[in-house]
């Protein structure tokens, strides 16, 4: 007997259908004995249709009343769920993530956890029954608001939750059989991975990779819990992300590990350059200072050589396209004290990003990517580097060859069936 924690994404609970399907997958893992708690999203677009209504209604929406309206996906398709595992025979019982001990800071909108107390998930586990959580949100304990923990919160409410249960896993049920080593909507003979270590993931899922979400495979880190990435539609075995992405042959001896893991993309960057910065101490500093203090995360960054006869450089930075207006404009505001000459603003690139543990020990990585995007015509903006991800960028529309120029070049296309992808959305 195990104790299981899953959750099951908006593609896996779209319909009337998927949540049968799901509830018969739920009873089949509790009559096989297993201790079984579920963390589930909203119904397929529930939650972007709702952001619209909000729309409709005002420009403005109040972040508190944001969160209110956005925890209702998750309500409906928890308490629906609950109804069809019932129907199947087996005890359930809906939480929301309040009730179920989910605290966090008073973000609205990204708020993070802070703790877990689930009491009533472990009295409900103990009476035999299967739980069934309210991903995506929590509570705040100084003013007791409902709060939303942004994209991607179900997966980190059910890794948190794991956690804290002291599960023996935590299954992520999506659209996709697991974690591959590029998207299969792009590259459809990407291979699944079997196992890959969580620094490994943590690099993909920063770099654009949808399966998991960052914060996710953080929580998982941190606390060491195993991440089953498996599909809802399909009975196959899936990616095990765990603290070391073990390699074994045929008779079960250790071996060495690949070299690559995979390859990720990610369109939703910008690219700011500040033009004719003062290349002197402290001006770097104050760009970035500026940036922070509009609340924008930066990626990457490039400072070119300055020039000689004027003393001038440029600084180049990629950050969230939809933190770019705040940038800008915060950047505009300080132009006078930081004595820059111009921005230029560019949305159209995109990011490729080679992951793999395997390149700390193995020369010749760099020089095999730049030389595949060389042959596949790709021009090359900007690059950066850490222990074992090597991220260029592009332009927007080149980014789809890319991928699979340096998929091939790497030797990671599989030999079997495509991919498959069974709902769209890659959640």
């Amino acid at each position: 007997m195990a104790l299981i924690v899953q959750k099951y994404g908006g593609s896996s609970v779209a319909d009337a259908a998927s949540i049968k399907r799901v509830a018969k997958r739920v009873a089949e893992a509790k009559r096989a004995g297993h201790d079984v708690v579920v963390v589930v999203s909203a119904m397929g677009d529930t939650t972007d249709e709702l952001i619209d209504l909000a729309n409709q209604v005002t420009p403005l929406p109040p972040q508190r009343e944001m969160d209110i309206l956005l925890t209702a996906g998750e309500r409906i398709s928890m308490s629906l769920l609950a109804m069809a595992i019932h129907n199947l025979g087996v005890d359930a019982k809906s939480f929301t993530g309040q009730q179920a001990g989910v605290i966090t800071d008073e973000a609205y909108g990204k708020a993070r956890i802070i703790d877990v107390s689930p009491s009533r998930i472990k009295d409900t586990v103990a009476r035999g029954e299967v739980a069934i959580v309210a991903g995506f949100q929590g509570v705040n304990p100084s003013t007791n608001d409902v709060t939303t923990l942004g994209r991607g919160g179900s997966d980190t409410t059910a890794v948190a939750l794991a956690a804290a249960l002291k599960a023996d896993v935590c299954e992520i049920y999506t659209d996709v059989d697991g974690v591959f080593t590029a998207d299969p909507r792009i590259v459809p003979s990407a291979r699944k991975l079997d196992r890959i270590s969580y620094d490994e993931m943590l690099e993909m899922a920063a770099s654009g990779a949808k399966v998991l979400v960052l914060r996710c495979v953080e929580y998982a880190r941190r606390y060491d819990v195993p991440v089953h990435v498996r599909s809802s539609f399909s009975t196959r075995t899936g990616t095990l992300v765990t603290n070391e992405a073990l390699v074994t042959n045929e008779e079960g001896e250790q071996m060495e590990q690949p070299i690559i893991a995979g390859v990720a993309h990610d369109r939703s960057e910008a690219k700011i350059t500040v033009v004719g910065v003062p290349d002197v101490p402290g001006k770097a500093a104050r760009i970035f200072e500026v940036v922070a203090g509009a609340g924008v995360n930066i990626d990457m960054i490039v400072q070119n050589v300055s020039a000689a006869s004027t003393g001038l450089t440029d600084i180049s930075f990629t950050l969230p396209a939809a933190d770019g207006s705040k940038a800008t404009a915060a950047l505009t505001e300080h132009q006078p004290d930081i004595g820059f000459t111009a921005l230029q603003y560019d949305d159209t690139i995109g990011k490729l990003s080679l992951v793999g543990a395997g390149m700390r020990s193995h020369p010749g990585v760099s020089a095999k990517l730049f030389a595949a995007l060389s042959e596949a015509g790709i021009n090359i903006e900007m690059i950066s580097t850490s222990e074992i991800r090597i991220s260029v960028v592009t332009s927007s529309d080149s980014l789809d060859d890319a991928v699979r120029a340096v998929h091939t070049a790497f030797e990671l296309d599989s030999t079997e069936d495509e991919a498959v992808v069974y709902g769209g959305t890659g959640r």
